[in-house]
């Protein structure tokens, strides 16, 4: 297909190839509509292990798969790799580095991106890690500031080249601290024999009075008990006040030496130039009405962690994790189909199927329904549910190989520095 061909369909434009934009893209299969997706990467990233990449438990090719592949027999279907630089409603028309797209609908599922929350100082000297570029990039830092450490005959320095603080104690926080922890617990006297448990210091610091806020109150208790016999010092009820590099300011007057600080604190919506500022709520998140329709337009949608499907029951919108984002990708191609019929759509319901995080080996924390687990069971359908939930059978079997050797070895992670990461410049060199 060309980008602006003319065919007997209507053309449905998904601007992203997340969780969201490629669930819709299935509800459409084969279906008297052409489906566009495009994404600036050719590959779909499985976000929720995005951690486990960057400290060297899995390879970055076991969370990614090419986005074609997994739309392989669908007719009505073409991919294209550019980047969206802005949408224009008017003309409906998308313009991109590859030339203007125009479509009869459009289905903004671009997710969302890292929150600095307006601190720029943070946002150059801290680690993100929303994507394998990044999970990357926070790999090569944390083994290469070990690698200096070894050798580092400054006492000092040494202290803050193996001391590493993670921002936000929300799941990706707390399963990055945990891991973090058992990488010193397990891995660094192993692969690195000069050096001792004791050296190395892993903080967790966090806003809100407890971490996995987002969870139940029991799912939170054991999950900060699970991290202090990790041996993991977690920082409630404040905040990150600056960072120079060195020196990480904590607003109750806390200081803590480090090289490493990683940023999990918070994320907002990555919303396209040309969408009307009149219609972005808090979180930087596209408002919509029940049907993922765009405030003020009829042929315009936004799906997932970049849309605010705000209601009088739902007057935050939903929550910015995958099942919400799958949820909405079905129901809007649902009710595409409906609208090209000329039949009433149907409102947008989300199902919560519940909340899962990982601490650590056998260490895990589940809320279902009104079902809380804790430990070994909860960590085995941790596992269970995230194993099924990548997109490819090659995948699954990768991670689940993967996950076997480290359960019983804790110790068969690939720590490569493939990719010199400068922190001072913070790119790769």
């Amino acid at each position: 297909m060309h980008l602006n061909e003319i065919t007997n369909h209507p053309r449905v434009v998904i601007i992203g190839g997340g969780f969201g934009g490629i669930e819709l893209a299935k509800s459409l299969k084969n279906k008297p509509v052409e489906v566009l997706m495009v994404d600036k990467n050719n590959y779909h990233t499985f976000q929720p292990m995005l951690y486990q990449v960057a400290m060297g438990d899995i390879e970055a090719d076991s969370i990614a798969f090419p986005l074609r592949k997994i739309f392989t027999g669908q007719k009505n279907f073409t991919f294209r790799m550019a980047n969206v630089e802005r949408i224009n409603p008017e003309k409906n028309t998308i313009s991109t580095d590859i030339g203007d797209i125009a479509y009869d609908y459009a289905v903004i599922a671009t997710g969302s991106t890292t929150n600095y929350f307006g601190n720029d100082e943070l946002e150059k000297r801290t680690m993100p890690m929303k994507n394998i570029p990044e999970a990357l990039n926070l790999r090569s830092l944390i083994l290469q500031n070990v690698e200096k450490a070894l050798i580092c005959e400054d006492e000092v320095e040494r202290d803050a080249l193996l001391t590493f603080v993670v921002v936000g104690g929300g799941p990706t926080g707390v399963e990055l601290s945990g891991a973090l922890a058992e990488m010193r617990n397990y891995v660094l006297t192993y692969d690195y024999p000069e050096l001792d448990k004791k050296d190395m210091k892993v903080y967790l610091v966090e806003g809100k009075s407890e971490v996995l806020a987002v969870m139940s109150p029991q799912a939170s208790k054991k999950a900060k008990e699970y991290l202090t016999g990790l041996n993991v010092e977690v920082h409630n009820s404040v905040h990150v006040k600056s960072y120079n590099g060195c020196d990480l300011v904590i607003d109750d007057g806390t200081t803590i030496q480090t090289r490493n600080v990683l940023w999990a604190a918070g994320v907002k919506g990555e919303v396209l130039k040309g969408i009307p500022e009149g219609v972005i709520v808090r979180g930087n998140r596209i408002q919509t009405d029940e049907f993922n329709r765009i405030k003020g337009y009829i042929n315009l949608f936004a799906i997932g962690d970049v849309a605010a499907v705000i209601t009088p029951e739902t007057p935050e919108g939903h929550p910015g994790v995958a099942p919400a984002a799958m949820q909405q990708g079905k129901q809007v191609g649902k009710n595409l189909l409906k609208i090209i019929k000329g039949e009433q759509p149907e409102p947008f319901k989300y199902f919560d199927k519940g909340s899962l995080a990982t601490i650590g080996k056998n260490l895990a924390v589940a809320d279902l329904g009104k079902i809380h687990l804790q430990g070994f069971f909860a960590w085995v359908i941790w596992g269970f549910v995230h194993l099924m939930s990548l997109v490819s059978a090659r995948n699954r079997i990768i991670v689940f190989i993967n996950w076997a050797g480290s359960y019983f070895s804790h110790n068969s992670g690939s720590r490569l520095i493939i990719r010199k990461f400068d922190s001072e410049s913070m790119k790769i060199k």
